[in-house]
């Protein structure tokens, strides 16, 4: 788990970075971005306030702050697991499926391809 903390009160910056040292990357490495400030457009946010609808309300505890980051890292990594999933279950249902009907198709339209080619190539040439 990948953590970055962008808050505009330095009192919590440096807590968060003091309880979180071990796992602190860059912004643009992160899994999560810890903010103290609502961020809408951002899946990787988690958002730490005294307001009810915050990720982690405060006053916390380490120990609730790893808590909850690790409940986020699982949440969003199961998203990503689903998705692979559902990727997966829609290339075996193809794979298993009968081209031939497909292959026969393409191999007539090259041959139309191949000899409308010739035609005008030989037409050209008797000129």
């Amino acid at each position: 788990m990948k953590i970055a903390v962008e808050c505009k009160s330095p009192l919590m910056q440096k807590s968060l970075e003091m309880f979180l040292d071990k796992h602190l990357c860059s912004l643009k490495q992160c899994d999560i971005v810890i903010r103290d400030i609502k961020c809408l457009n951002d899946d990787r946010c988690f958002h730490i306030s005294s307001d009810e609808d915050a990720d982690l309300i405060k006053p916390f505890s380490k120990s609730q702050l790893i808590l909850a980051l690790e409940k986020r890292y699982k949440s969003m990594n199961k998203t990503i697991s689903d998705v692979e999933i559902q990727r997966e279950e829609v290339f075996n249902e193809y794979s298993s499926m009968d081209f031939s009907i497909l292959e026969k198709r393409i191999d007539s339209l090259t041959k139309e391809y191949q000899e409308n080619i010739l035609k005008a190539v030989r037409a050209f040439y008797e000129e």
